[in-house]
């Protein structure tokens, strides 16, 4: 499996717009691509920023839908009154659900970088090890890790019932971070909290 995300930082008095389109126009065309396996998107009202991410059955699928998007991209930037995204694709290496997540929900997403020599050993630290430590917090709804191998780049994100549950969460899944990077050399490169505006991913368990 296979995803693209993309990242605007617009005008935060614009992102209801960018969800509704999204849902009305971005979503329905990507349905009509072939491979696509859902989309979501969150964001933060507080600085504008917002991440849309699709999901693609095979690698052919992520290329070809590659040539398709621009336009439903540059529309979003005009509607955000933003410049031009950054656009980075992804392998999506685990994805687990407790149970779906709606909007409104707390998305918690860290960028991580790492020996790419390392990246096996680091996704199944991540299956092993961190999985089975997000469920036990409270609220946990899913998680799912994507990697860049030839950078050794990755991104977790940690979905939970509520933005509430999100802020009980804050300290133990710091410590859970930690422990990463101490058994792996994980460096941390951001971590941000987001509101899950739209989510229709069908990504299958890979855990």
């Amino acid at each position: 499996m296979y995803a693209r995300t993309t990242t605007f930082v617009g005008d935060p008095a614009n992102l209801d717009d960018a969800v509704a389109y999204m849902s009305g126009e971005v979503w329905p065309a990507l349905q009509a691509m072939e491979g696509c396996t859902g989309a979501s998107m969150i964001i933060r009202r507080d600085s504008g920023k917002c991440i849309s991410t699709s999901s693609w059955a095979t690698l052919d699928a992520l290329g070809e839908s590659g040539k398709r998007v621009p336009p439903l991209r540059d529309r979003a930037s005009q509607i955000l009154d933003t410049g031009a995204p950054e656009v980075q694709e992804w392998e999506v290496a685990v994805m687990h659900r407790v149970h779906p997540t709606e909007p409104g929900a707390g998305v918690r997403a860290a960028w991580t970088r790492i020996d790419p020599a390392r990246a096996d050993e680091a996704i199944a630290y991540f299956k092993s090890t961190v999985v089975p430590g997000a469920e036990q917090l409270d609220g946990f709804a899913s998680v799912s890790m994507m990697v860049d191998r030839a950078l050794g780049r990755g991104v977790a994100s940690f979905a939970f019932d509520s933005m509430d549950a999100l802020d009980r969460t804050r300290d133990r899944a710091a410590a859970l971070r930690q422990t990463g990077a101490a058994a792996l050399g994980i460096e941390f490169i951001d971590v941000e909290e987001f509101e899950l505006a739209f989510a229709h991913l069908h990504v299958p368990e890979l855990v």
